[in-house]
């Protein structure tokens, strides 16, 4: 898996296009990652004794990661590259050869 919680992704793909948050979440199962403020849903929430109302609320959606690339400092998206460094393996935008 390239992505780790807290990277920087840009979306490459789909509905949200051009868009870029910070992921929260990753499901490896199913390929998807929880990014910030992306892939926003409404959910319809029944009343209950936390929330007597119940209610409409916004919440991030699973993106799968064929759809997200990471972010250079720049802005730009990029592909990953790994490097052996010191003995361990880290990765590297293959555009601007910088450490993610």
């Amino acid at each position: 898996m390239k992505y780790k919680v807290g990277d920087n992704v840009k979306v490459i793909a789909g509905d949200q296009k051009g868009s870029s948050g910070k992921i929260i979440k990753i499901f490896k199962s199913k390929n998807k990652a929880l990014v910030e403020g992306i892939n926003m849903v409404k959910k319809h929430n029944k009343p209950n004794a936390n929330n007597p109302k119940g209610g409409i609320v916004e919440k991030e959606s699973p993106i799968h990661i064929s759809n997200i690339s990471h972010v250079t400092k720049d802005g730009d998206a990029t592909r990953t590259g790994y490097k052996i460094e010191d003995g361990k393996k880290v990765r590297i935008s293959t555009k601007t050869k910088e450490l993610i």
